[in-house]
């Protein structure tokens, strides 16, 4: 008979099943009830939970170590394990390759099998079911990455010129196309952008903007880092009278800018050349090598005034000791002013042709009406300083002086035509010939117009004829008249129209203060106003013909003054006079009173 089998405690159940052992199956001898009822069932469930969470722990760590989340968009990096005319296949260990195109791998040829590149998932599964992966989107991301690093550091980064734009350039950094502008290539001026497109340099991030994913970079900035170390050595040395290499810069129309080697001076276009330029490219061209000397500086250096030409000889030192006082020399003009002209006789030499020794003639003109730049010209020399570096000189000496015989050729009284040149208000110049000009005063211009203005009766370059009337040689003046020319119409006059002489006319006009009467093309009469009464008392009007009297007449001032009302009156005195006589020859003894009143109306009548 079997052995009764006693009850298991908690701690034997504990001690039989463990968290990684099997449960024994129930011994012969007990029933399966018997089994069941004293199973510990909770004790068996702890070591169930206890295997599969550790089982579950090794089996997210292996599948975190071997496959890849395809729904993460994060950069991972894949391996090349297959390649198609058109695609690659990628291992990212996941659940399946990935494809992607090869246009993607445009810019690198040698892509082969085996070789690790960067892609992000672009879709998990397509309508086929297959993952597709994108390396331009991988390579954007990273380079994104790259460019803000380098912008938050500083660093240095290489580009590759693709091509010009408006502005400046195209540069391609870790495959984003960066701008850089056409000032931030260089620290000079470029003329020639071309010279840059399909090389590589490098590049300082200089600016994002990340809301329209612009980037900017500047290889300028590069060079003034070393340049700025460069113009503090320089600027540290500098001082007045040296002499330094440098290179032309930019050119202007005042001067030249030299780059000394990261620091800038001016050479002013004076300052370039001892002779006379129009503009520095005459002498000078962009990037040409030149020694200059430093004239001057501010305190702070930052501006530097250069020159060339005192690098060489001052020309005034070289000039030959036969260029004196009284040579006549040849030259070119090179600058005309208002008050002459500057005439090169040698490089670097000048002298001023002041206006009035252009011309003999008094009446000064412009420079400009004798000579233009350019011009070859003789002179002789009138005064020279060698120290202060002057000269003047004459272009009027080369001929003869006009004056020098100015008696014979115009004895006053004789007849002459010239040119009319200027107009003042009190006359006319009038030039004979070149360098000789005569005054006609206003005066005697007509005699019997009142002028006005010489205008009034010529123009500038009219041709006039006119007699010498006074003659100054001393004092180069010459008076001259143009109405002596002709008879003087007065003379004639003077007897034609004498006083108490009696004419025939019609009034002209009528003015204030009386009436004006034309009697012929020189003379213009004048009626006071009180001598246009008519016998009836009534007055003349404007066309009415009458007689009229001569009751003044002035020859010196072409005056004549007539009168209607003096020829009937003179009938009246004539009448009355005669009336007196009558009454006196009367042989009456005594006077009656008839007489006496006669008298008295007859000496009011002739008083009247």
């Amino acid at each position: 008979m079997a052995e009764e089998k006693q009850p298991t405690t908690a701690a034997d159940e504990s001690a039989a099943v463990t968290p990684n052992e099997s449960v024994a199956a129930p011994a012969a001898e007990t029933s399966p009830d018997e089994f069941l009822a004293n199973f510990n069932w909770h004790h068996y469930e702890e070591g169930i939970d206890v295997v599969e969470d550790k089982q579950l722990e090794e089996f997210e760590n292996l599948v975190k170590e071997n496959f890849v989340d395809t729904a993460d968009e994060d950069v991972i990096e894949g391996e090349v394990v297959y390649l198609t005319d058109r695609e690659a296949i990628i291992d990212i260990n996941a659940k399946s390759e990935g494809v992607i195109s090869l246009n993607e791998f445009r810019y690198n040829p040698d892509l082969k099998v085996g070789d690790k590149v960067e892609v992000i998932v672009d879709t998990r599964e397509d309508r086929t079911g297959q993952l597709v992966l994108s390396h331009r989107k991988a390579r954007v991301i990273k380079a994104w990455d790259r460019v803000n690093n380098a912008h938050d550091n500083g660093e240095i980064v290489n580009g590759f010129v693709k091509c010009r734009t408006k502005g400046g350039m195209i540069v391609d950094v870790f495959g984003i196309e960066a701008f850089l502008p056409g000032s931030q290539i260089d620290v000079k001026p470029i003329r020639d952008y071309d010279q840059y497109v399909n090389k590589t340099m490098e590049f300082k991030v200089v600016k994002i903007n990340h809301e329209f994913k612009n980037v900017v970079v500047s290889h300028k900035a590069l060079i003034e880092a070393d340049i700025e170390e460069q113009k503090k050595e320089i600027i540290g040395q500098l001082e007045k009278g040296q002499v330094l290499e440098g290179t032309v810069k930019n050119i202007t129309s005042y001067g030249v800018f030299i780059d000394l080697g990261g620091v800038d001076g001016l050479i002013h276009i004076t300052d370039l050349s001892w002779s006379r330029i129009n503009h520095p490219s005459e002498i000078l061209e962009l990037d040409q090598q030149l020694n200059v000397v430093i004239l001057d500086f501010d305190d702070n250096k930052s501006r530097i005034q250069l020159g060339l030409k005192q690098l060489s000889e001052h020309p005034w030192d070289a000039l030959a000791d036969n260029i004196k006082e009284g040579e006549k020399v040849k030259g070119k003009v090179v600058v005309i002013a208002d008050y002459g002209a500057f005439v090169e006789i040698e490089d670097g030499v000048e002298g001023l042709v002041h206006v009035s020794e252009m011309s003999w003639s008094t009446h000064l003109r412009s420079a400009q009406d004798f000579v233009s730049v350019g011009d070859e010209v003789e002179a002789v020399i009138l005064s020279l300083d060698r120290e202060t570096r002057k000269m003047s000189l004459g272009i009027k000496q080369i001929t003869p002086d006009p004056w020098t015989d100015i008696t014979s050729k115009y004895p006053v009284g004789s007849k002459h035509t010239g040119t009319v040149r200027n107009f003042t208000n009190f006359g006319v110049f009038v030039e004979l010939e070149e360098g000789i000009d005569g005054l006609v005063y206003i005066s005697d211009l007509s005699w019997t117009k009142k002028v006005k203005h010489p205008s009034e009766m010529m123009a500038i370059g009219d041709s006039l004829e006119v007699v010498v009337l006074e003659l100054d040689v001393e004092g180069r003046k010459l008076s001259l008249g143009h109405k002596q020319t002709k008879d003087n119409p007065w003379d004639k006059y003077e007897d034609e129209f004498a006083v108490d002489t009696v004419h025939k006319a019609a009034i002209t006009e009528v003015v204030d203060k009386g009436a004006t009467i034309q009697f012929n093309q020189d003379i213009v009469a004048f009626v006071p106003s009180r001598h246009l009464e008519k016998e009836d008392g009534s007055k003349l009007g404007k066309g009415e013909e009458a007689e009229f009297k001569v009751i003044e007449f002035s020859k010196d001032f072409k005056r004549v003054v007539v009168s209607h009302t003096a020829i009937f009156r003179e009938q009246e005195r004539n009448n009355l006079k005669k009336a007196a006589k009558k009454v006196a020859a009367s042989n009456s003894e005594k006077t009656t009173l008839g007489d006496i009143d006669a008298l008295a109306d007859l000496k009011k009548k002739m008083k009247d």
